[in-house]
Formats: C-alpha cells, structure tokens, sequence
C-alpha cells in the first residue's frame, strides 16, 4: 500500500471523510444540495487509485452529464497532482506555472487515469458495446456489429414515421409516430421488449405499439444502427444472456461509483445490478472484498419523472446491496447535510418545504453560512405586472454597482412559455439576459410559424415566411413541388404567392400536386377575409385553429406538445397585451413590436447577463441571486399534479430544487390574475408552496401595481410600474396571513362533499370533491353557469353556506 496522501482528506468534513474512505461493500450516500457531493466522489476515486492501490482499470464512474464526467476527470487530474508538485518540483501545486501544472496534468491523465472508465450510462455502455455487441443472439435473429451507427432523436422520429405511414399502412393522425416512438422508448426504459408490450396490449392502439416497436428494432437492424436507448437496453440483455461477457466485466469493474443515482431508470437499475453482483441477486451478493457499490443522490431532487427516472431506486439501495457481512444499514449510509452555498435562512425554508413531502430520506441541510436575509415575496397584480417587479428589483440591486453585475442573478419558472413576458421587461429597461437550455420566445419553432403566417398575411411578397408555412402543418406538399414553383417565381420575378394563388399558373407548372397548394391557398384567402376586421390576437386564434396546428398538438398529447402549446397560448396572450396598451391596434404594428423585442443587443450570449431558465435546467447550477416566479396553484404546482400525491410531490422537489440554487437571496412571486389561453384572465390562488414555508422566514413586500387596466387606461407606450398608495390591510399582510381573511366552516367541523358555500365572485356552489387531507386541502367546487373550480379554502374568498 502507499504511503497515504493526505491531500486527499485535509478539506473534508467527516461525513464526507467517512464516505471517501469507504473501502469495501455497498455504500449510499444522501448527498443535499450544495453539500460537496463531486468532491466526495472525486476524493473517493483519488482515494482509491492513491492510498488503495486499486487500479484505475477496475473502476467505472458513471455522471448524469458529459461535463460532469470533464469535471471529475480535472478535479482528479489536480488530486492526484498535488504529491507530486512538492516531490517533483519542491513547491504546492497553487504556486507552479501553468506550462508546469499542465504537464503534470497530462502526464497524470497518460499514465494513471487512461484506463478509468468515467462518463454517462450512454456513453460507457456504447463503448461497452463497440467491445461485445456481436456477441449478443437476438431472439428475433437480429445482428448489429462493432460499427453500429447510433440514431439521434430525428433520425429515430423520421425512421417511425416511415415504419407507421408505408410498412403499417397507418394513418399519421391517428397514429402519431412521434406518440409511437415515445411509448417505445419508455418501454425500452424499463426493459420491456416488443413481446412484452404485446402480452400486456388490452386495446388496438397498444397492439400497434408492440408491432410498430417489432418494425422499428428490424429497422434499425437493417441500417446497423442503435437508438439512445438500445445503448442501454441491449447491453442489459448481452450481460444477462452471455455468461462469459458478463464475467469479464463484473470481473474487471470492482469498484462502480454512480453519481445523481435518484435520476437512474429500471434499465440503468438493471446494468449496475448486473456489473456489481454478476449472475447473483444483489441482495445475496456476499463477495464483496476489494469490491465496492458506491452511489451519490438525493431524494428530495428527483425531477426528472418525464424521462423515466425513478427515486425509489435510491430509497431502496440498502434493501437491494445488503452487504451479509455487516447487517447494520447504518454502516451502509452516510448523510452530507453540511451546506457550503446558501445562507441558513434559505436553507431553513426549503427543509420546511420538502418535509411535505413523504417519499425520501430524512435528511437536514445545515448551513455553514451565516443567518443572511429573509426570503422577499413579491405580490403582484397580473404576470405584466410580475415581470415588471423582478426587473425593478434586478435593477435596485445593481444601484451600489458601478458596473452591473447582472450575471448574479436568475430567474426560474415552470414553463418556457412564462419566459416572453420576462424577456420584454428585461428588453425594455436594456438588461442583458441569456436563455438558458432553451430558445428565446420569438425564437421558438412553433412561436416562428404562428408569426410567419401573420408576416405572409400582412405581405404576400414575403417568400421566406411562405416558404416556411406552405407545408406547415403537413399539407402533402413535397420537396420537389415547391422546388418547381419557386424556379417559375424566380423566372417570372413576381413573388411566390403570386404563383400559387393563380390556379391557372399553378395546373401548368405542377399539375395534379396542386391539391395541397391549393388548401393552403383557400386557407389563406379565408384569413384574408377577417384581416381589416380582427385584431392580432384574433387571428392568430384563427390561425392556429383554421391550418390544422393547434389540433396536431392536441392529438399529440406529449409534455413537448403541451408545452408548445403553452407558447402559442403565450403568444396570443402578448398579442392581448398588444391590443390593450395601444391606440389602433393592428396585425402590422404586433409585428412591429415582436420584431422590435427579437432585434436587440441580447440576441448574443452576453457574459455579464441574467439568466432565464425553467426550474429543471436550473439543477447543478447555483447563482448569488434567484427569482422563482409563477407560484400559483395551477402553474407551479402544474395543474395535471394537484390531485395526484405523487405529482405533487414531485413539484415540490422541484420548487426545493430552485430554492437551493440560491446562496444570498430567494425571490418568490405570485400573480393575482395571470392571461389564459385565449386572452381570458383568471383570478389566480397562491401556490400552496408559499404556505408551507415559515411566516417568519418571509419578507412580504407591498404588491406591485401598473398592470393592465392602467396601461389601457393611459395608453402607456412603455410599461410603467406604479406603487399603490390605498392598499388595504390584507395585501399588507404576508401570504400566509391571507388564510385567515375568509370563513370556512364553523370550528370543530370540517369540509364535506355535497357542502354548499358562496364564492365572492363566482357566486352559489357546491363541494363535488376533496383533494388532500387535514389542513392542507384543496376543494373542486361546481358554480352552475360559472363551471368547476379547484379552491384553496384558506385563501379562497369562499364561505359556508349553512
């Protein structure tokens, strides 16, 4: 053994002094936010290699990310340099050149580290597979060899497609490939082949799955390729049919270290299994000398449901790794509750808020920070409003700044579509702002097509938009077709639309393919009509419901679709906003807007910017500054979880998540009303997220005004914010005030279904169902004439009628 490095262990706490000098047998480690878990894993492996004598080729690291697996191979390429600094050139690593600290670096990286396996699921087993993949006998006598392509998403989208539309005969609408494909890949998540799927199929639209996913695996076979998921499902199956395989690599990866383990699927799930204990069920596995299950994760921020991960998995790792030699689960765990990021009063909130929930592990992040400021709660009239009242903040933050620090601060929301009205307050107070893991509003596809078909209605000689609309949604217009009429367009120097509204022109040029043009032209005449009558909000409604495009989205069903939905509801909503703020609104002048909020300096990624971001990509960053927006029941929590405990416990993880991001200051805002879809505003509920934080623990400021109607009122050309003097005593009060302001039933009675009570505004209704338990419910009232709302009794206005 080597002489032991104390580089290694000199900057631990001992929690994770306990967990890097873990040797030998299963070990879990519940690692917080903020709490130091790279460098646990970091140390570990350095640990390992450097005090251990365990060769770098018998150890596999799996991250969630390419960049995590970079930055794990750098921190150890610097781990294990420090010895050798002081041996080789007398002196610590910090004070060597660069030229030397690079050397060394490399030399490391050459000589000790080249055959650690480190990286995701998908990109060790793909190179586990380049190894063995010949090796594996397909029971349907399928072959892939060493020089498989590997699919992408749109390679994989176009390649269902084909299979459902020409091999099955399928009509695309009624079958949506992209539905197809996704019900395969969440099979292939969990380990289910086509034949699976097919004794489980109860109903026809399961039995084409199963036959579409048989088609699909031929097909892929055929092209000698492998999708994203065959690069995990088909080692699972090699590994569980090859014993000699399966023995080389269970031999040779003695030590799997797995990072984020709360995000592993059943088919991840499978494959450590399978590399950790062999041919042996995990929980009898008793070899465990010079042997190790290492795994780093944190209940309380699985988010990542949508994708097939699964937390229980984490829950239940000591059941599943029992080391038989020592019974005690105590020595199979080690908590890291020390926090170095956030202030103690942000992390004292969020432990409030994620003891709701009731699937984890008890844990508490501890701050090793001072107290710090209060959370700020920003109480706003509408989402205008909302927006108005973080720029103004962002801006009075800045004030003791001689240069902006704007890349201090970021602004999280459940769904991009929150981003536009963001995005234009930020544009018009000249604040640089970056998109992060997503498009700029104006950017987005589906936000692009909706415009183009406003741009081609207001000019017609606008062939760029044309071009882009003509076949959009799908028409049966082809390649070839449009190549043709945009070479006679060209030719004769007159615009496209000129040409394919000529039938005459149209029959000469293309002949019996002019049946797809010709929808698309009596589509557009028809909206031609309501031009010189309708404002922009109108027509985009006309739009979107007349081409075809809302419904393709409907049918889709899919959290993408719905979330394009939510950008299109968005847009209409903007062009609402367009029509009450000016004196003659019209389609020209929203166009002129939108392009004046897309043409700006923000366009580049500006390193001194705000980040925008949804709550999910905001995981694994951190920022000195966070505002999380939006907190309404409905929008976050998301209206499909308010009546599921799982769902909502999975919203909740994710407000804990956006909450731990922050070191100095947590913003949370609220709108009173917010736009749906079609331009009708709501009265909105508080997010039952702010109840469950301590009401001392927030700082409720005074409500923002300057929202719609004072716009439409003065017809500002910019947004203005306007404090209100009149506020009355409630919306002084902080939110979790605002639940004593109504009555609910008398004391020691409860709510029941069939209860009639009275809404301030919705009038007379009647209790058709409970959602939750205790204090903490939410009820589902029928109004008559008004239709069902789902209530919050504490802060409803709504009161029992006896």
């Amino acid at each position: 053994m080597h002489q032991t490095n104390n580089f290694l262990f000199k900057s631990l706490n001992n929690a994770q002094l306990n967990a890097v000098k873990h040797i030998n047998g299963p070990l879990l480690v519940v690692a917080g936010a903020g709490s130091g878990k790279t460098k646990a894993l970091t140390h570990r492996i350095a640990n390992l290699i450097e005090n251990n004598s365990v060769d770098p080729h018998n150890i596999l690291a799996v991250t969630f990310t390419n960049k995590a697996a970079k930055e794990m191979k750098a921190r150890l390429q610097v781990l294990l340099a420090q010895e050798i600094a002081l041996n080789q050139f007398g002196q610590p690593w910090s004070t060597l050149k660069e030229f030397d600290q690079n050397q060394l670096r490399t030399n490391i990286d050459q000589e000790r580290l080249r055959d650690l396996w480190i990286g995701t699921f998908h990109a060790l087993f793909s190179r586990l597979l380049r190894y063995d993949i010949e090796k594996y006998q397909d029971p349907e006598g399928l072959t892939w060899t060493r020089q498989f392509s590997i699919y992408d998403e749109t390679d994989s989208q176009t390649l269902v497609k084909e299979i459902v539309g020409q091999d099955m005969s399928l009509d695309p609408k009624r079958f949506d490939p992209k539905k197809i494909k996704r019900a395969i890949s969440n099979a292939k998540n969990q380990c289910f082949t086509a034949n699976d799927l097919e004794e489980k199929a109860d109903n026809h639209f399961d039995k084409v799955i199963a036959d579409a996913y048989r088609r699909y695996r031929i097909s892929l076979s055929k092209n000698n390729a492998l999708d994203f998921d065959d690069l995990l499902l088909l080692p699972v199956f090699l590994l569980r049919q090859n014993d000699l395989v399966r023995d080389y690599w269970h031999k040779r990866f003695q030590h799997v270290l797995v990072d984020e383990y709360q995000d592993t699927n059943r088919t991840q799930y499978e494959l450590i299994k399978l590399i950790t204990a062999g041919n042996t069920e995990p929980n009898k596995f008793c070899e465990w000398n010079d042997r190790s299950i290492f795994v780093v994760g944190d209940a309380d921020q699985s988010i990542y449901s949508f994708r097939a991960a699964d937390f229980r998995i984490l829950i239940g790792f000591q059941e599943d790794f029992k080391n038989s030699s020592n019974n005690n689960q105590k020595a199979s765990l080690v908590k890291l509750e020390e926090n170095y990021r956030s202030s103690s009063n942000i992390l004292t909130a969020a432990n409030s808020l994620i003891e709701n929930n009731t699937e984890r592990i008890d844990k508490v992040l501890r701050s090793t920070r001072e107290e710090g400021e209060l959370l700020k709660l920003l109480s706003c009239d509408d989402e205008i409003s909302e927006a108005e009242a973080i720029t103004t903040k962002l801006r009075s933050l800045n004030n003791y700044n001689n240069q902006p620090i704007w890349k201090n601060f970021a602004i999280l929301y459940r769904t991009r579509a929150q981003s536009r009205v963001l995005e234009e307050s930020l544009v018009r107070w000249r604040i640089p702002y970056t998109i992060f893991g997503g498009l700029r509003f104006y950017d987005r596809r589906e936000v692009k097509d909706a415009v183009a078909y406003l741009k081609v209605l207001v000019n017609s000689s606008d062939n760029i938009s044309l071009l882009r609309i003509i076949n959009v949604p799908r028409r049966g217009i082809g390649k070839t077709t449009i190549q043709k009429l945009n070479e006679l367009s060209n030719k004769l120097n007159i615009p496209l639309w000129e040409v394919i509204n000529d039938k005459q022109s149209l029959d000469e040029t293309i002949g019996r393919s002019s049946k797809g043009i010709n929808k698309f032209t009596e589509l557009m005449n028809d909206l031609l009509c309501y031009i010189e009558n309708s404002g922009p909000a109108q027509i985009l409604q006309l739009i979107l419901e007349k081409s075809g495009y809302l419904s393709d989205l409907l049918t889709s069903g899919s959290e993408e679709s719905e979330d394009r939905r939510n950008n299109l509801q968005e847009l209409i909503n903007a062009a609402t906003q367009f029509e009450e703020e000016t004196e003659n609104p019209d389609v020209e002048g929203f166009l002129s807007t939108a392009a004046l909020t897309t043409d700006n300096d923000t366009k580049k990624n500006h390193p001194n910017s705000v980040t925008l971001m949804t709550l999910h990509n905001s995981k694994g960053l951190e920022f000195q500054n966070v505002f999380i927006t939006g907190l309404e029941q409905g929008l976050f929590p998301s209206h499909r979880s308010i009546d599921t405990p799982s769902l909502l416990e999975e919203e909740r993880r994710l407000c804990y998540v956006g909450i731990t991001r922050a070191k100095e200051r947590v913003f949370l805002s609220h709108a009173r009303e917010r736009r749906l879809w079609g331009g009708m505003r709501e009265a909105t509920i508080p997010s039952i997220f702010l109840s469950e934080i301590p009401e001392e623990l927030i700082d409720g400021e005074l409500p923002q005004s300057g929202g719609a109607s004072i716009r439409r009122d003065r017809h500002l050309d910019r947004l203005t914010r306007v404090d209100r003097k009149d506020l009355n005593e409630s919306i002084n009060r902080p939110i979790n005030a605002v639940r004593k302001l109504y009555s609910g039933p008398s004391k020691g009675k409860s709510w029941l279904i069939g209860d009639k009570v009275i809404h301030s505004k919705f009038g007379k209704g009647e209790i058709i169902h409970i959602f939750g338990s205790g204090e903490k419910i939410s009820l589902a009232v029928k109004f008559g004439d008004k239709g069902s709302k789902i209530l919050d009794p504490r802060l409803a206005p709504i009161r029992a009628i006896n």
